[in-house]
């Protein structure tokens, strides 16, 4: 069982609220006065460059207005979102915290889960996105894992009545395109929606590694040397489809279903040196890889809603089932020159099943003067499977060995049940919305290879409250506290020890704890004019957060594994801004002034390490005429802190153009990553390892496309979304 502290009496009162008594109760200990303020649930602010919801619970952007929605990635889009920040391999951060959650309309996706989840944020088309919502903390009825916070992928939606759609085209360079088409019919109650995809991507990635290591036991150091030149070419179709059917007018259902898919190739070229400190060559090899790699995520959702007593009690149940499969295959040849021998050629397979189920029953009881109740439970569960595989090539007899160093099947099941509340009222001139979660997590694994199986259970409450009010002038305060957890990803449990790269092996710690992390906030916006500004002040303290550990073995081998941190401190102030200048011009800028403390004693460190940085963002539209518009966005990621070293900054330019042909057919062309800026480095320093390592995504992208819109286009307004978790 794991501990609960109490943040606070004022906290600690307003989960008393929440108490199990009945809806009667709950109105008679709330009923506002009739000096009570009006309703402060949200302050809505809608700027020409960005429009942006302030909710007392998160924050909601429209970003249709970005012109790398017509032809980008998801990841391209939430990269200029305030807070967010991606990496060239889509790895998503909320404040520096990479422990983030990602949905789609609100429930769980099977392309946006696990390890490579990345790579399906490259692979979600931007034109598919309306807007994001983003939570940084998040409110009861979502789930309690990761700290850094949810973000809620919002689809776009057709309009009913009569049938309606739009059909994009893009083309790139380097063989890349995008298609896509999306249509809707209404008739009656009923509403079918479809739509169909094509997009073809190819990357290409160059990654140089040098490090010196001192081997336990030995005075003398080594130098080793990677170079590795990769390409990846990848077609991904998407088929999927809705409805809403409306019984009468307290019963509706909602299903959708969706299909994913990504084949490609995958070719690199690694040169590999190893020498003395001084210089003396050791040895010298090439290791070619040709590979090909697929997958498929299919995700299936079924809502239903019934009104109970009155028209402002609704009960909702919901089923989702998500898929995900991946098959990778990559043969190998080895070159040796130093010292000169025969060439080697191996094999490695690699295999990924997951399936996410989940249930949920959700009760909303909307109340007098903004009151409202919500309450429900929630299960799910996950099942992974692991089959990884490799072998070689007898040279002298032309056999397949089996390479017991990789080959290794690993299953995961988690379980996790939860029961939520909130309530949201008024108190005096604040709004308030107070919730309380308890989830009960149960997972076991089993390392089968080694016959190994590992548990862990426990129980915990997750409190939030958050709090607003309205000030003179259409100014808003805000105040928000939460207590949030990080599960460990499945493959960071496994204790193989993988040994796929002959001078770096990597191993799972199957005692990793969940990271607890608290959240405080306190926010302040307002409007001057034609200009919307908002500045928010956060700080997270978290425990038993989870990093990478490497360690020197041997002379010119390294071990990563996964370890907790003892502690962790993060607190920074944001400062956002977005309007217009004049008829033409219209921006929005935002940044991000952080502050990072680590305690990594547990690592080998002595002390504390910190860190300080400013995140920034900025873009630009300029009306060119009544029908063209340009458009600039700029991003810059500052230095961060790693337990063992530190990353650099990264900065990346987009450049954009749209001329309206008529008002359902417009050309958009666009440039990502113009200076071709995306290079991850890292830089370790440790008593016995000192090294770089950097990643250059040749990540600029130029595209060029029309949007032909259908009928009746459904129009986008600022909406209090209630997904489901």
């Amino acid at each position: 069982m794991i501990s609960c502290n109490r943040f606070s009496p004022l906290l600690g009162t307003s989960i008393a609220l929440m108490a199990i008594v009945s809806p009667h109760a709950i109105v008679a200990a709330a009923e506002p006065t009739a000096a009570a303020a009006p309703e402060l649930d949200e302050v809505s602010v809608t700027a020409r460059a960005l429009e942006v919801q302030t909710l007392i619970d998160r924050t909601v952007y429209t970003v249709t207005a970005n012109l790398q929605a017509t032809s980008g990635s998801a990841a391209d889009i939430l990269n200029v979102i305030p807070s967010v920040d991606v990496d060239a391999d889509g790895n998503v951060s909320l404040r520096g915290d990479s422990s983030v959650t990602i949905l789609v309309n609100g429930k769980p996706s099977g392309l946006l889960q696990g390890s490579t989840a990345g790579d399906g944020l490259l692979q979600l088309s931007a034109s598919e996105i309306d807007k994001v919502e983003v939570m940084t903390n998040p409110p009861a009825q979502f789930k309690a894992d990761a700290a850094g916070g949810v973000i809620n992928i919002i689809t776009k939606k057709t309009g009913k009545g009569g049938d309606s759609g739009a059909v994009q085209a893009s083309i790139g360079d380097h063989s890349r395109y995008q298609l896509a088409a999306n249509i809707a019919h209404s008739v009656g109650q009923l509403q079918l929606t479809a739509g169909v995809g094509l997009r073809q991507d190819d990357r290409r990635r160059i990654v140089q590694s040098d490090r010196l290591s001192l081997a336990p036991g030995s005075v003398t150091a080594v130098r080793s040397q990677q170079f590795l030149d990769e390409s990846a070419l990848r077609v991904s179709p998407v088929v999927k489809g809705g409805l809403e059917y409306h019984f009468n007018d307290r019963q509706s259902i909602e299903a959708s279903l969706s299909h994913r898919e990504r084949n490609g190739d995958r070719f690199f070229d690694q040169q590999n040196y190893t020498s003395t400190a001084a210089g003396l060559p050791i040895s010298a090899s090439n290791r070619h890889s040709d590979g090909r790699e697929w997958s498929l995520g299919t995700d299936a959702a079924v809502n239903f809603a019934q009104v109970l007593r009155k028209p402002e009690e609704t009960l909702e149940v919901s089923l989702n089932r998500a898929i995900t499969r991946e098959r990778e295959r990559y043969a190998y040849v080895n070159t040796y020159w130093l010292p000169a021998s025969s060439p080697g050629y191996d094999h490695l397979y690699l295999s990924l099943d997951l399936v996410t189920s989940k249930f949920g029953a959700a009760y909303s009881l909307a109340l007098s003067d903004g009151q409202e109740l919500k309450a429900g439970y929630d299960f799910q569960q996950e099942n992974n499977a692991f089959d990884n595989s490799g072998d070689t090539v007898d040279n002298a007899t032309g056999r397949l060995v089996v390479n017991t160093g990789i080959t290794n099947d690993f299953l995961y099941l988690q379980k996790v049940h939860a029961l939520y509340s909130s309530y949201r009222t008024h108190i005096g001139s604040w709004g308030m919305q107070a919730g309380l979660r308890i989830e009960q997590t149960r997972i076991t694994t089993h390392q089968l290879t080694n016959d190994r199986y590992d548990s862990q259970q426990y129980s915990h409450p997750y409190p939030s409250l958050h709090l607003n009010r309205s000030l003179a002038g259409g100014a808003s305060l805000s105040v928000s506290v939460a207590e949030r957890i990080s599960r460990p990803d499945p493959e960071d449990l496994n204790p193989f020890y993988d040994s796929q790269d002959v001078h770096n092996l990597r191993a799972g710690n199957p005692n990793l704890r969940p990271q607890n992390t608290r959240l405080f906030e306190l926010g302040y916006s307002g409007d001057m004019q034609k200009q919307h500004y908002s500045v928010t002040g956060y700080l997270r303290r978290s425990r038993d957060g989870v990093t990478d550990l490497t360690q020197v073995v041997s002379p010119d081998v390294v071990l990563t594994t996964k370890v907790n941190l003892l502690s962790s401190t993060s607190g920074g102030l944001e400062f956002s801004t977005n309007g217009g200048i004049g008829d033409k011009l219209t921006y929005n800028v935002s940044a991000n002034l952080f502050s990072t403390q680590i305690d990594a004693q547990s690592l080998g460190t002595v002390g504390l390490q910190s860190t300080r940085g400013l995140n920034a963002k900025a873009r630009v539209d300029y009306r060119l005429s009544g029908s063209a518009t340009a458009q600039v966005s700029m991003t810059r990621t500052d230095k961060r802190l790693t337990p063992q070293g530190f990353q650099d900054a990264i900065n990346v330019a987009n450049v954009g153009y749209k001329h309206q042909l008529r008002s359902d057919l417009s050309v958009v062309a666009t440039v990502s990553d113009v200076f071709n800026s995306q290079v991850l480095r890292r830089t370790i320093a440790t008593p016995t390892l000192a090294g770089t390592y950097s990643r250059q995504q040749q990540g600029r992208i130029a595209y060029i496309g029309a949007v032909y819109l259908i009928g009746n286009q459904k129009k986008s307004k600022a909406t209090d979304f209630e997904y489901e978790p």
